[in-house]
């Protein structure tokens, strides 16, 4: 019993993913029944009734529980069962499927136990000014950080007009097929452009491989969330200093008495913050900024306003802001 407890504890660990997964806990399950050979074994039995606080349902041949669903999977797969109108056995993704983000975070498009075939899309933009193309890098797994994810592949989708950061919008899909080949397309909506790439999530890939990126992704949950959740912060922080710097050098003369030292001040706070890890001082600040510079924005869109409707009747302004009649 020494000898395999720790090969019976790895089995904890799936059960206890699979009731994640499922969003339930021990005590939401009814019975728990065993099959398979190895559930004769006492430490088997014993550990089951620990970890799921009842005794298991021991009552079945587990043999003969096995040989049974294979050969009613068997019948399922002839295509002319019966058995098919009460049952449906889904493939499901083995692993979370997503892309690489600003920072290196991962941001998941199809997460692990979705049944096949999957599709999922989702729009994302652009982190520079003028950025011209964008890098796709499709990742698997279940980690937050692109470096302790499987690379599946990446391409280039090219023809990005020129805009400033935030403007474009680039649509990306993932569809996974029945044989579970992984297809990713990203197109530009605003030219149409496209790129797409086919790949196989699990080619290369064993099932012990899979169980210990799964327990991986257990044992570090915690320090993964706040690691992105840091990451996350440093970007937004990044992006307010970066519009407020813009703001300032356009519009200057805009600026109250004591504003731009103001600003100046707080974004130096800021940028001393980012170096560091307190991500709840970086929000702080991030907040703070972004209501002191409030009036300065609120009289720059003001501006912008007063231009637009410079020389213009009532009814073309309703017409452009679509609230005419």
């Amino acid at each position: 019993e020494n000898l395999i407890r720790p090969i019976v504890q790895k089995t904890g660990n799936a059960c206890l993913q699979a009731l994640k997964d499922a969003g339930l806990s021990p005590e939401d399950i009814d019975e728990v029944v065993l099959v398979g050979g190895s559930t004769r074994v006492p430490l088997v039995r014993a550990y089951v009734a620990e970890l799921f606080g009842r005794a298991p349902h021991c009552d079945l041949d587990p043999d003969q529980v096995v040989a049974l669903g294979a050969a009613m999977q068997a019948d399922i797969l002839t295509g002319e069962s019966e058995l098919a109108e009460d049952m449906l056995l889904l493939d499901v993704v083995p692993l979370s499927l997503g892309l690489e983000m600003m920072g290196g975070v991962v941001e998941r498009l199809i997460p692990r136990c979705s049944p096949i075939p999957a599709a999922q899309a989702q729009t994302f933009t652009t982190h520079v000014d003028n950025q011209t193309a964008v890098d796709i890098h499709i990742l698997q797994g279940e980690r937050e950080l692109v470096g302790d994810c499987r690379s599946l592949g990446r391409f280039k989708l090219t023809g990005i007009p020129p805009q400033p950061a935030g403007t474009p919008r680039i649509k990306v899909e993932f569809m996974v097929d029945a044989d579970g080949i992984l297809r990713v397309n990203a197109t530009d909506t605003a030219t149409g452009n496209s790129m797409s790439v086919d790949v196989q999530p699990s080619y290369g890939l064993s099932e012990d491989e899979i169980e210990n990126m799964l327990e991986s992704a257990i044992d570090n949950a915690e320090t993964d969330v706040d690691e992105r959740l840091l990451i996350d912060a440093r970007i937004e922080a990044e992006q307010i200093a970066n519009q407020v710097k813009k703001a300032i050098e356009a519009d200057a003369a805009m600026l109250d008495d004591g504003e731009k030292e103001q600003f100046e001040a707080l974004l130096k706070e800021l940028e001393e913050a980012m170096n560091g890890r307190d991500r709840q001082r970086i929000s702080a600040l991030s907040h703070r900024i972004d209501e002191v510079t409030a009036p300065f924005a609120q009289r720059r869109i003001e501006r912008d306003l007063q231009l637009a409707i410079q020389g213009k009747d009532a009814g073309d302004v309703a017409k452009e802001l679509g609230i005419s009649k």
